[in-house]
């Protein structure tokens, strides 16, 4: 009889990425680009929520993922808001119209320090919601022998919630992080959360850190 399938796979570090989507000083920075016409009362009440999650919760437990996919042999990726030209040419019709314009090079396209990538990890430029559509990433995680993802990031209901979308219809095994990642409220990431819920199995950093961990300790010759 065949096994049945299921979502609720453990990680294979070796078959395994994690991504994070966006997490760069254009969007998880008070002073980045998307923030530059933003009243100082707006941080205080809009944007509040904000960056007092990034702060206490989303960064410190990505940094904790990131540190432990590492240990574990995972492969370690990013994906930034970033044209390929210094005046956006290449954005999508909606990045436009919306405004976001990351210049190619810009300190705003950069991975916050907190998150800094490794000299050997790779960085994607996107210019649109999905990095599954404005990348090449499908092939590079393919070449990689890539077939579960974990996605963590900005924002819960808008490129995060793209990607798990796209990965899952592509083929690859999808678990998200809710609170390794940020939207502008409570409301809308628990929302995001329960929309995508049927895409992904969704686990805290505490439990996928402990999954890591046990997996090592039963790989041959650890």
């Amino acid at each position: 009889m065949a096994s049945e399938l299921t979502r609720d796979v453990p990680l294979d570090a070796g078959q395994s990425a994690l991504l994070f989507i966006d997490v760069q000083n254009f969007c998880a920075r008070r002073d980045g680009g998307e923030f530059k016409d933003t009243p100082a009362s707006d941080f205080d009440g809009k944007y509040a929520y904000y960056f007092d999650r990034l702060a206490n919760v989303a960064v410190p437990n990505m940094r904790r993922l990131q540190v432990a996919c590492r240990k574990a042999g995972v492969e370690v990726m990013y994906t930034t808001i970033e044209s390929l030209t210094l005046d956006g040419r290449d954005r999508s019709l909606d990045y436009k119209i919306t405004g976001f314009h990351v210049p190619k090079g810009s300190w705003d396209g950069k991975v916050i320090d907190e998150i800094a990538p490794g000299d050997d990890e790779i960085v994607l430029p996107k210019t649109s919601s999905s990095v599954f559509v404005s990348t090449h990433i499908d092939y590079i995680l393919r070449n990689l022998g890539v077939r579960q993802i974990v996605l963590c990031g900005l924002v819960t209901d808008q490129c995060v919630e793209s990607a798990v979308r796209d990965a899952c219809d592509l083929g690859y095994l999808v678990t998200l992080v809710p609170d390794a990642c940020a939207t502008y409220s409570q409301e809308r990431h628990d929302h995001s959360l329960k929309t995508i819920r049927g895409y992904c199995r969704q686990v805290t950093t505490d439990a996928l850190i402990g999954e890591l961990e046990q997996g090592s300790e039963t790989e041959p010759g650890r």
